[in-house]
């Protein structure tokens, strides 16, 4: 399994930003989708996850302003990520896993992209 993230960058606060994360290599419909991020010196945290039917879920930081989306037929899941702050700067994740009573991340990681947000 491979997942290419893309679409970070350097954004004021107040701005948007979509990320997206291209999976090959496997059945990408079936399997649940989640993005984390990691900000200097703290840990991974997850930020949404995405069931495969479609069922979201977010961490408290972001309700209201992040946005968790697949296509099935591109084999992408997405994240749109409006009213950022600067501390959403980080590096974003994709992780191909399972969900149950909450997300569990699978072994399968994108690369990573860079989230930049100015004050």
């Amino acid at each position: 399994v491979q997942l290419q993230a893309s679409g970070g960058g350097l954004v004021q606060a107040g701005g948007s930003l979509r990320l997206s994360c291209a999976a090959s290599g496997t059945i990408f419909s079936i399997n649940d989708m989640g993005w984390y991020r990691q900000a200097p010196g703290k840990e991974r945290e997850l930020v949404a996850a995405i069931t495969s039917g479609g069922s979201t879920n977010y961490a408290d930081s972001v309700k209201g302003r992040f946005t968790i989306s697949r296509n099935n037929a591109k084999a992408t899941v997405y994240l749109q990520m409006n009213s950022l702050k600067p501390e959403d700067t980080a590096v974003y994740y994709c992780n191909m896993g399972w969900y149950s009573d909450s997300y569990y991340p699978g072994g399968s990681w994108g690369q990573g992209t860079l989230v930049t947000v100015s004050s």
